[in-house]
This record gives structure tokens, C-alpha cells and sequence, in this order.
């Protein structure tokens, strides 16, 4: 047998035992990330208690003074104090609608969703100031895609990017080839497949408890832990300070915030949006209740529920961007998107409505959305979802 033959198959019989390796220690090892282990994010205020699984001890009376500088949200001294000591998560999560309900993403503090290939969605959870209470379980957890690395780059030039793989077809659609171009590999960047199970692990049982499966594709199993993987990156060095001794806010720009106020009579009660035609399963649905002065979103027609916490998925700010759709583009139908340059933006918070345009000039920096005027929007203060839609789309607004 020649001698490169050999080779490719002493590599497929290392992969081989090392995968099931990991899918054993996973299933077996008992942590934070099995559903005996799950836990929410952390609330305060009057009446409520600490609760037992928290890696804080905050106080129910302790004031919410401290501003995120991602959504604004305010949080506590003591949460604050935690994450000025690290850099924000930017986490791959799928939305295939077999791998639902996802673990974790009421606790993001912005969410990205667009089309990963052929009509699916993809979520791209950033992780900062509402994950600092909790050693929280997130997945199921996904590949690269190249316009999601161009928007973590606006949680500066080196996230803690985490995902399994990526696309790396010889095209424009190569993550992996991007990821070690922008000097990510082997320090701030967290693909599953150089990380051990402390960091990420399989696990099939959320999925067969929820849907009543025997089976579970393997593909929709990848669990992480938020507090894994910020030691991980700590040992690494890449704390808020990298170790050229730069701060991680250095190349971050914070958006502009406000109080939100819910309108005495909202302008859009619901938004519905379609990102692939016939695809009813991806289908999002936005409602918003002016007691909460939320939007509670709907995914494929029902309740779109975190498995963490049990509850439908919420934002105080939901904007629909509207950017230049190229594809498909090879046989695995890979789209692409425009992610600089200017383009037109519909906001929704405090029950209005809000035409805008955005702007990106370069890679890391940060998309900014402003009116009609040209004068900077301020968002309310609160989790903030992005719906990357094509120039041509057409939501419903009710």
C-alpha cells in the first residue's frame, strides 16, 4: 500500500477513536451540561431569592446600576465585576428545526439569525454581561459561515469565536480559511474539534426527551459550557486584555442606548418574515405585549423556547437588516451576504416602528444604524435580535 495511504488511514483511525471517546465522556461524565444540570439566567428583584446554582451570590436588593455595553441592560456591580475581566462569547448555534429547542439563548445579549445554506437559519449568539451569573449549557452548537465572522468581528479584532467546523469550500464561502487569515486560529478561536469535553460535549438527550426520539443526528448534539470555555480562554490568555496587552474594547464600539418607554398605542403589534420561500419551518413570527414592553418570537409557527429556562424567547429590540444576498453558490447551496456598505434597516422597540438605514465600512467595524436623518438610533435598553434578511424580502407588519 503506498505510503500516503497508510497515512490517511492512521488519520481516520485516530479521528475515529478520539470521536468516540469524546461521545462517551459526554454521555457518561456528570456536569453542568446534562439537563440534571441546566440552569437559567439569573433574575433579581423584590420578592426573589438567590438560587442555588449560580456561580454569584447576588443579593435580590442589590441595585442593577451597571450598564452592559453590548445591549445596555443594566446588571449588577458584582456581574460587572466579572465580566471586565474577560471578552465576549460568539457562539454558532443552528436552527435546523429538528435540533429544537436550543439551550441558552435567552441569556445572549445580541442574537444574529441568517440563512446558513439551503433555506436553514443560523444563529449567532454573543455572550458577554447575561451569562456572567451562570455556568450556562448552549447549543446545539454549528459551523462557520464567512459574513458571521465579519459581524463577530464587531466584538473586537479577536472574539472568543466558538463553533464545530465550518465551511471551507474552495470559494468565497471558505470560513476556515478566513478564521486562520484573520489570526484567530490556536488563540481566540474555539472550533470544537481542538477543544476537550470540559469545553464541548455531545449530548442526545435534550433532544429525545423533548421530540420523544430514539435517535438524535449527530450533528445537532454539540453542547458547550459558557464558564469552560472562558477558563479556556483565560489559560490562552485572552482575557479582556489579549496578550499583546490590548483590551478587547480597543476595536469595539458601543451602540447608543435608552430607557425604553412601551408606546401608549404601538405602531406594529407583529412582524412576520420569511428568509427562503416554502420554508414555513424557519418562518419568524414577532409579537409584541406592551405590559412587558417585549417582542416574543415564534419560530415554524410555534413559541420559540429556550430548554434552559422553558420559556419563550424575548428582545426588547428586534431589527430587520436588509443586505445584498448572493447564491447558492456550490452544492451544499452556501449563500453569501453582504456584511459592509450601506443598506436600508427596520427597527422595532417600545411598540414602534422605526425605518432606518445601517452602515459598515470595513470588517471590524461596527454596524451602526441610524434614522431617516442620518442621526444615530438609540435602542432600548435589553436583549437585541438582528434578522439578516435579503434586500428583496417583504415581512409581514401588522
Amino acid at each position: 500500500m503506498p505510503a500516503k495511504y497508510k497515512y490517511i488511514g492512521a488519520l481516520l483511525v485516530i479521528y475515529l477513536a478520539t470521536t468516540a471517546g469524546s461521545f462517551y465522556a459526554f454521555k457518561n461524565l456528570v456536569g453542568t451540561s446534562g439537563p440534571a444540570g441546566l440552569t437559567s439566567p439569573i433574575t433579581t428583584g423584590t420578592g426573589e431569592t438567590p438560587r442555588a446554582n449560580t456561580l454569584l451570590t447576588i443579593d435580590p436588593s442589590e441595585p442593577k446600576s451597571e450598564v452592559c455595553p453590548i445591549n445596555g441592560a443594566y446588571y449588577t456591580k458584582i456581574e460587572k465585576a466579572v465580566w471586565e475581566t474577560r471578552r465576549p462569547l460568539v457562539v454558532m448555534i443552528e436552527n435546523h428545526h429538528e435540533s429544537r429547542p436550543q439551550l441558552g439563548l435567552s441569556s445572549a445579549d445580541v442574537v444574529y439569525e441568517a440563512i446558513a445554506e439551503g433555506g436553514i437559519t443560523r444563529f449567532m449568539a454573543v455572550f458577554y454581561c447575561g451569562a456572567q451569573a451562570d455556568s450556562l449549557t448552549i447549543g446545539p452548537v454549528r459551523s462557520a459561515r464567512t459574513y458571521f465572522l465579519d459581524w463577530a468581528s464587531e466584538y473586537s479584532k479577536y472574539p472568543i469565536y466558538v463553533h464545530v467546523g465550518g465551511a471551507n469550500t474552495p470559494n468565497k464561502a471558505n470560513a476556515l480559511g478566513q478564521i486562520e487569515d484573520y489570526g484567530w486560529a490556536g488563540s481566540n478561536d474555539m472550533n470544537q474539534f481542538g477543544l476537550s469535553v470540559k469545553e464541548c460535549k455531545r449530548d442526545d438527550s435534550v433532544l429525545k426527551k423533548t421530540l420523544n426520539l430514539d435517535y438524535v443526528p449527530v450533528e445537532h448534539t454539540m453542547h458547550c459550557n459558557t464558564e469552560a470555555l472562558w477558563k479556556l480562554a483565560e489559560k490562552r490568555k485572552f482575557t479582556a486584555t489579549d496578550p499583546k496587552g490590548d483590551l478587547w474594547t480597543k476595536t469595539f464600539t458601543s451602540w447608543k442606548f435608552a430607557d425604553g418607554a412601551a408606546a401608549a398605542t404601538p405602531q406594529a403589534k407583529s412582524v412576520t418574515l420569511d428568509f427562503w420561500a416554502d420554508f414555513t419551518q424557519y418562518t419568524v413570527r414577532w409579537d409584541y405585549d406592551s405590559t412587558t414592553n417585549k417582542y416574543t418570537r415564534s419560530n415554524g409557527g410555534t413559541q420559540h423556547i429556550d430548554y434552559n429556562t422553558g420559556k419563550p424567547l424575548q428582545a426588547s429590540v428586534v431589527i430587520l437588516q436588509y443586505i445584498k444576498e448572493t447564491g447558492p453558490i456550490d452544492e451544499e447551496k452556501h449563500m453569501l451576504y453582504g456584511t459592509t456598505g450601506t443598506g436600508k434597516a427596520t427597527i422595532f422597540q417600545d411598540g414602534k416602528q422605526i425605518e432606518a438605514k445601517w452602515s459598515k465600512a470595513k470588517r471590524l467595524d461596527r454596524t451602526v444604524f441610524t434614522d431617516l436623518k442620518g442621526k444615530e438610533i438609540q435602542f432600548s435598553r435589553g436583549k437585541i435580535w438582528i434578522e439578516e434578511l435579503p434586500s428583496t424580502a417583504e415581512p409581514k407588519i401588522e
